[in-house]
Order: C-alpha cells, then sequence, then structure tokens
C-alpha cells in the first residue's frame, strides 16, 4: 500500500511545492566536508572569527559548568511572551494567534532552529509489512513503513523515513497514537529486563490503556552530526551544499519528519488523528518540544529531560549553556544564526544569551492551549544536574500566562519564575492542560509514563479497554 500526505500548514509540517528547475548539466556533488569543516564554514558565512568555550561537564575541570545557584540567573529579565515588539500587550486570544504567536515563531525560525525551505519535496508513505504481534499480553497490529521522500530534482541524495506504527488488534475504532522519537535498531545496546516491580515499557503501558504509538527514526531524516547537513533533508533541499545562516538545523528537520509522520497517521483508520502525541528524550526531548510548538495538529507531548535548546532557559548560567550548542558537537541542530550568540570577537557586539530574542519559555507558550508535560529525572540517579532541571522548570511557569490567555489551565503556580518552588520529587503539577513532574529515576521519563497517560485521558476523555473476562467454565 501506498499513501502519499503532505499537508500544507503554518510553518510546521512538509510542504508540497515541487523541486524544479532541471539542469542540463550535471548536478553538483554532495559536499563531504567534516563537522568542523562545515562549522567553520558558517563562522565564514557570518564573519565570526572566533567562538567562546563552552562550559564543562566534569566539575574537575578548571572550565567547569556553574551550579552556584547565587550567579545562575545574569539575565533575570524573559523577553514578554504577551508583549509585541512595539511594546503592546497582548490582552486576547486574538492578540496571540494572529500577532504574537508569529512574532515569535519568526524569531525562532530566524535565529534559533531555522527556516523549512520552501522546496522541501513531497513524501510518499509505504506500509512494506504488516504483522500480528503481542505488545506485552495484548495482541496488536504493527505495521513497519518508509516514507520516501521525492529526489528526482537531486537523485545523489535519498531520504527515507523508517516508521513503525502498533494499534490494539481488538480496538473497536480509532485510537489515540502516541509518536516516539527513537534511536534505530541496533544503536543502542538492548534494554534490560525490568526490575520486579518496576513499570512495564512505555509501549506496553500505551497498548494496555487502548492507545497505539508510532516509533519514527530522527536519523533517518537527518544525521545527528554536522558533517551530514549536505545529506538527509537538510542536504536534499539544498542539493549538497553548505546551509545558509537561516537554513533549518537537525531540531526543525526531525519535527518536519514527525510532522510527515502525522501526516500519514491522518490517513490511516486505525488511528484518531486528532489526538496524536509527540515524545522523546534528551536531543529527542527538545525536537518533540520543537515539533510540538511548530506543528498545531499534535495533541500532546511528553518532553523528557530535554535541557539547553528544549525546555531549559537559554538565559540560565546553570549546566549546559548557549555556547555549548554554538561549538562543533552540536550546532548541527541549531539554525547557522545561533553561532552569533557564542562569538568571541565584536562581528555582533559579543552577543550572548541575553541578546536572543526569544527563550525556552515562549517554544513551550508555542504549544499552548495543547496538552503540554515537562518531565526531568534526578541528578543522583543520572540525570545529570547539566540539564538544569530548575531551569526547565523556570520556563515552564513563565509560559503559565499564555496557557491562561487561552483558556487553558496551567501548573497552578502564583509566583512568578523568578520566585516560584519547584515541587518536590515525585509530586506532579498535573491538573492542568500544562504539566510538571520530576521523578526519581535517571536519563529518561520511564517513571513518569503512567502519570503522563492518566494525565492525557483524562483531558482528551479516553478510557482504558475493560480487561478480557475469562472463559466461562460452564
Amino acid at each position: 500500500m501506498k499513501f502519499t500526505a503532505c499537508l500544507l500548514i503554518a510553518a510546521s509540517a512538509c510542504l508540497t511545492v515541487e523541486l524544479s528547475g532541471q539542469q542540463n548539466s550535471p548536478p553538483p556533488q554532495p559536499m563531504n566536508w567534516t563537522s568542523e569543516q562545515d562549522h567553520q564554514n558558517m563562522m565564514d558565512q557570518l564573519g565570526i572569527k572566533a567562538l567562546r568555550p563552552g562550559p564543562s561537564g566534569k566539575e574537575s575541570d578548571a572550565n567547569h559548568a556553574n551550579y552556584d545557584e547565587s550567579i545562575a540567573n545574569p539575565f533575570p529579565n524573559l523577553p514578554d511572551v504577551l508583549a509585541l515588539k512595539n511594546g503592546t500587550k497582548v490582552t486576547t486570544a486574538d492578540m496571540w494567534w494572529k500577532e504574537r504567536r508569529p512574532e515569535i515563531i519568526e524569531d525562532f525560525q530566524r535565529e534559533v532552529l531555522g527556516r523549512v525551505p520552501k522546496n522541501v519535496p513531497k513524501v510518499t508513505w509505504t506500509v512494506t509489512t504488516t504483522e500480528t504481534t503481542m505488545v506485552g499480553s495484548i495482541p496488536a497490529i504493527s505495521k513497519q513503513l518508509v516514507g520516501h521522500v521525492d529526489n528526482s530534482a537531486y537523485a545523489l541524495i535519498a531520504v527515507d523515513i523508517q516508521m513503525t506504527v502498533v494499534t490494539p488488534a481488538k480496538a473497536t475504532g480509532p485510537v489515540p497514537v502516541m509518536m516516539m522519537m527513537t534511536y534505530p535498531r541496533g544503536a543502542l545496546p538492548p534494554p534490560k529486563p525490568p526490575a520486579p516491580g518496576a513499570d512495564p515499557p512505555a509501549t506496553e503501558q500505551l497498548i494496555a490503556d487502548g492507545w497505539g504509538y508510532a516509533s519514527i527514526t530522527p536519523v533517518s531524516i537527518q544525521a545527528d552530526n554536522g558533517a551530514g547537513l549536505t545529506r538527509g533533508i537538510i542536504g536534499l533541499t539544498n542539493k549538497g551544499q553548505p546551509r545558509k545562516p537561516d537554513d533549518w538545523g537537525a531540531l526543525r528537520a526531525w519535527a518536519w519528519g514527525a510532522s510527515c509522520g502525522l501526516d500519514y497517521l491522518e490517513t490511516d483508520k486505525a488511528v484518531d488523528a486528532k489526538h496524536v502525541g509527540i515524545e522523546g528524550v534528551s536531543r529527542y526531548g527538545k525536537a518533540a518540544l520543537v515539533t510540538m510548538a511548530f506543528d498545531p495538529r499534535f495533541a500532546v507531548v511528553l518532553v523528557g529531560s530535554s535541557g539547553e535548546g528544549g525546555a531549559k532557559l537559554h538565559r540560565r548560567n546553570w549546566g549546559e549553556a548557549v555556547e555549548n550548542l554554538t561549538g562543533s558537537g552540536e550546532y548541527h541542530w541549531m539554525a547557522g544564526n545561533f553561532l552569533k550568540y557564542g562569538a568571541s570577537d565584536a562581528t555582533f557586539g559579543s552577543k550572548n544569551a541575553g541578546d536572543l530574542p526569544v527563550d525556552a519559555h515562549e517554544l513551550i507558550a508555542l504549544c499552548s492551549p495543547r496538552l503540554t508535560f515537562i518531565s526531568y529525572g534526578i541528578p543522583e540517579k543520572g540525570d545529570a544536574k547539566w540539564l538544569d532541571q530548575e531551569g526547565s522548570f523556570m520556563a515552564t511557569v513563565a509560559a503559565e500566562p499564555v496557557f491562561r490567555l487561552l483558556g487553558a489551565k496551567d501548573l497552578g503556580i502564583t509566583q512568578d519564575y523568578h520566585s516560584a518552588k519547584m515541587p518536590p520529587v515525585n509530586v506532579g503539577l498535573l491538573d492542568g492542560q500544562l504539566a510538571w513532574r520530576q521523578h526519581d529515576g535517571g536519563h529518561t521519563d520511564g517513571p513518569n509514563w503512567k502519570y503522563f497517560i492518566a494525565w492525557a485521558d483524562k483531558f482528551i476523555n479516553h478510557a482504558a479497554p475493560a480487561p478480557a473476562q475469562p472463559l466461562s467454565s460452564n
């Protein structure tokens, strides 16, 4: 079976503009640079001579990251999420949708995440296999899919998005689905068997509750390194040549791929396409948040341990910093223009995190009024303080006014983000469409899944199926 689906939606999903302009001469070969060479090329385009080094995550190093709360907020005033650039206060939902939200999106596109180009080709989804399987003790239907991106305009680069869709076999109608950003098979060691009494895997919890899930592989969309920027979907749209400063980075490309996955799900009769969510952990937590922010079709997001570039405030001097994201190891996640905020020379007036026109609270606010769950673990169990759980909580609190303006219930925090106290570990703020919970596990959202599912069920009016009754012996 084949499905061709690509919807045109504001600043989010894949666009249906066909590539054009066939050349008579052979197309240029893709650039074959290292990450360092590509990074230097972007610095050269911007006229940056040098970048400030990012802090080290090792506290024994001389340039270790700051973990002193007394100096953690050098730029304490965040951009006002409900004030237009001309200073006018945003007082109505209509002003948010028509004026303020577009301003924030433009700043993120130009300075932070990059723009999805207008020549992104269409994606054709093919179901390669369908089988009945068991997820835990429940029968399910599993479909393996490939989303082939039309590369007729530049055949030297092929992009085939890998996705699996699993739904309960005995569902009586369309089911809500969580799309989970995952590593490719074999990229990680096999999971250890759960300890006695531990929660079952998220996939089992979802199927048992009457949800489906889709596993999408971001690196099948765009490689997770700078050397891959002349390949993948970014390289395909640039015909193998380097990015320009406001071109999209990997976070935005992964989000685009997730939106294309949703295009397919909207054609699948087993899926309740009005209740599709997106989830990811760490760098994929960043990408899940970006996906939710830019594609209003997603109904719910679980953002796991996302840190800098995700739910953490850029303006916080704690753990990972803007300068880490502008270095050659992580810059590929962002737009090239983001490098300006790590420059150490005077080309851009020595810009820093305080000069960014937007911050993480506005990325969270772009998700409103939809269901937004920010999840973290604790440093003692491996969810490093490098991620800045406190700064992410501050950003979540600072997004509250937009949720309230749009008629959604927020965390219930009445203090501003400066003075709000992060709740104790394992105490969730789960009464509103904006939610927070820090669990006592490591770099995972695993311990929060059972709370997330119950929270989402409440807001989408979903009830778990009744357990199967044993056969009568009469």
